[in-house]
């Protein structure tokens, strides 16, 4: 029988190295030529089939390296390219080359991060990294999460084991993940509050909290996901001073990286708890979440004898159970230091604010084209437009994706469907997209 290569330790990177060139030449060879894969679920479905036969639990295996080059080429050929400029639906970016190769180091020695026993190290560089961001926002501590929809549960988790049972109160703009929390916290459904441009209304949050009768957790959006727009966060606190306020920036947190952009979200460090996510604007492998608040977090301190026994911790052996929902999670926090000890903060910044800028540019191409209309200036990196006249937007954004050519995303304002690109690349420049507006404006 043959024995598979283990990975683990020091002396997995050879075996690792050996495979990984495999992988790599199976890329390169199987690269699309286009943003995604023409002819929709169908012809991905088919293809793959065509290759894998009766499946992918054989009787007998095929061996390392040809089942890595035979699926590694699969899904290449099959995935959408987000380093192309015309993949641009959704806050989806490409990840930097020196955060995938940190994220390989973490699975060839596969810490764990539920004890310290299982991570010594990478249970160091999350402390000093969650504390690190947790500065940034101007809070006391951070967590390291799956993304914002985890985030955003724990902030009502928390304002839950503080105030009993609060009312979520949002703005029409949040994310669906504040009502899926409501729902599994078994909580009462939030309330919407109307939204000018995109903005939560701060009169009319006002009228909503004058007719609570508990707690409120009240959200702001910083970055909403159909067109990145930012509520006025110190407006919406002074409305609800009493209230848990949530700030929802898994899009538009990463603004805090720069000087210039950081104004943006005035008002966040008086906010009780806030998201981000930096596998968004953060350009790492997904999943990238961090989680703030501004008094320290125990609510999720737990004890399991054989991970975090008291004696142990009396002792002074690190306690991570608490530090997350998870058991068993892998230390995500190793990829964001790597990238913020190479680029440092202004670096980062400057990524964000070359793909703000780029989106900027690309609305005045809108603006100026007598085909298209535009929703509205970006505060972000979104711009969201449609053609002119009664077109069938859905129907456009439908067919390019079926032809390969690009992958536009939707969002539904005001009862009409726009189109929208969310730059992520910071590469990219105005130029790449003029095709592409000629293109849905025909």
């Amino acid at each position: 029988m043959q024995v598979s290569m283990l990975a683990g330790g020091v002396a997995g990177a050879k075996p690792v190295r050996e495979l990984v060139a495999v992988a790599l030449d199976a890329m390169l060879a199987a690269a699309p030529a286009g943003p995604v894969p023409r002819g929709g679920p169908g012809a991905v479905a088919a293809a793959l089939h065509s290759v894998i036969g009766a499946g992918l639990l054989p009787d007998h295996g095929i061996g390392e390296a040809p089942a890595l080059d035979e699926l590694s080429r699969l899904l290449v050929a099959g995935s959408v390219d987000p380093t192309h400029p015309w993949c641009v639906a959704h806050l989806h970016g490409p990840p930097l080359a020196v955060a995938a190769a940190a994220d390989l180091v973490v699975s060839v020695l596969n810490p764990s991060m539920d004890s310290w026993d299982q991570a010594p190290a990478a249970s160091e560089l999350e402390r000093a990294l969650t504390a690190a961001l947790a500065r940034l926002v101007g809070h006391t501590d951070a967590l390291i999460t799956s993304g914002g929809t985890e985030s955003n549960l724990l902030g009502l988790l928390l304002a839950r084991e503080l105030h009993g049972t609060v009312q979520a109160v949002c703005g029409r703009n949040a994310h669906h993940s504040i009502a899926r929390a409501a729902w599994l916290l078994g909580l009462p459904a939030p309330l919407l509050v109307e939204c000018d441009r995109g903005r939560l209304q701060v009169d009319e949050l006002r009228r909503v909290l004058a007719g609570l009768d508990r707690p409120a957790f009240v959200v702001a959006t910083a970055g909403s996901t159909d067109a990145g727009t930012i509520d006025p966060i110190a407006e919406i606190r002074a409305a609800a001073p009493d209230a848990w306020l949530h700030v929802d920036a898994a899009y538009g947190g990463a603004t805090l990286f720069s000087d210039r952009l950081a104004p943006l979200l005035d008002g966040v460090a008086d906010a009780d708890s806030v998201a981000l996510d930096l596998h968004k604007f953060g350009w790492q492998p997904i999943a990238a979440g961090v989680f703030a608040a501004r008094r320290p977090l125990s609510a999720l301190d737990v004890r399991a004898d054989y991970l975090n026994a008291a004696d142990d911790t009396e002792a002074g052996l690190p306690d991570l159970l608490g530090r997350s929902l998870h058991t068993s999670r892998r230390p995500d926090a190793f990829k964001i230091a790597v990238t913020l000890r190479a680029l440092g903060r202004r670096g980062v910044g400057a990524l964000v604010e070359r793909c703000c800028d780029v989106a900027g540019e690309v609305a005045e191409m809108v603006d100026a084209h007598p085909g298209l209309e535009l929703w509205a200036r970006p505060e972000l990196s979104t711009v969201v437009f449609r053609p002119v006249g009664n077109a069938d937007v859905a129907g456009i954004r439908r067919r390019l994706l079926d032809d390969g050519t690009a992958v536009l995303g939707r969002a539904t304002i005001d009862g009409q469907v726009w189109l929208k690109v969310t730059l992520l690349r910071p590469g990219a420049t105005a130029a790449e997209y003029a095709g592409l507006l000629d293109l849905v404006a025909q």
